[in-house]
């Protein structure tokens, strides 16, 4: 099977982080790439799952890589779209942190980056939220849980999408057509993309678990 360039990446760089509810390190770091090739089942299950997001290609490319790891479980499905999600926003973050120290921004991109490094670290403790709250399922009521995370991450698809926003035409701090803006947006919609995702492949899993709790 061929995978994409961004495929590759995950494969090279991607760690699913296990995050503590007390702390806002890592406490353990897996990494998972197969040892063997899995079985094709996997890989279909994979995209057919990837069917009820809004963007199935990059679901896909971004989460057939652990195939062996989720197999045919929708939780470890939405599970590991979530902690993908949490490692390209915390790459992102260090990415506009590094861009808002860049000299020659204009003082509207200065001002509009300044806002996308406190937006995007407010996304990236609301995922870390979601991911130790996605451990912990089970503990006690998964439906008070599971809107806790459904909460957390639309809060993070907003604050992606106002980072955007500061750079559109009509935003914030107006049509900003420098590097600035070329940078962040191809960044932060990547993530918003995979956030988005990881909140459809959630949605789908709680919805298997509470239909099943009906029988």
């Amino acid at each position: 099977m061929k995978f994409s360039g961004l495929a590759h990446a995950f494969l090279a760089a991607v760690f699913v982080f296990q995050y503590s509810c007390n702390q806002t390190t890592p406490i353990s770091a897996t990494k998972t790439t197969p040892t063997i090739f899995p079985n094709p089942t996997y890989f279909s299950y994979i995209k057919t799952s990837c069917n009820v997001t809004i963007y199935p290609k990059l679901c896909y490319e971004s989460l057939s890589v652990f195939a062996q790891s989720i197999k045919t479980n929708p939780k470890l499905l939405a599970s590991t779209a979530l902690n993908v999600s949490l490692t390209a926003t915390k790459t992102t973050s260090v990415i506009i942190n590094r861009l808002s120290r860049t000299r020659g921004l204009s003082p509207m991109e200065v001002a509009a980056v300044q806002d996308c490094v406190e937006l995007i670290g407010d996304s990236l403790e609301e995922l870390e939220k979601s991911v130790c709250q996605m451990g912990q399922l089970g503990d006690y009521d998964f439906g008070a849980q599971i809107s806790d995370i459904q909460t957390w991450i639309s809060a993070a698809l907003t604050d992606d999408g106002t980072c955007v926003d500061g750079f559109s035409e009509g935003g914030k701090y107006g049509d900003g057509n420098g590097n600035a803006k070329v940078i962040v947006r191809r960044h932060v919609l990547k993530v918003s993309h995979l956030t988005s995702n990881a909140l459809a492949l959630l949605n789908n899993y709680a919805s298997l678990v509470q239909a099943s709790l009906l029988h």
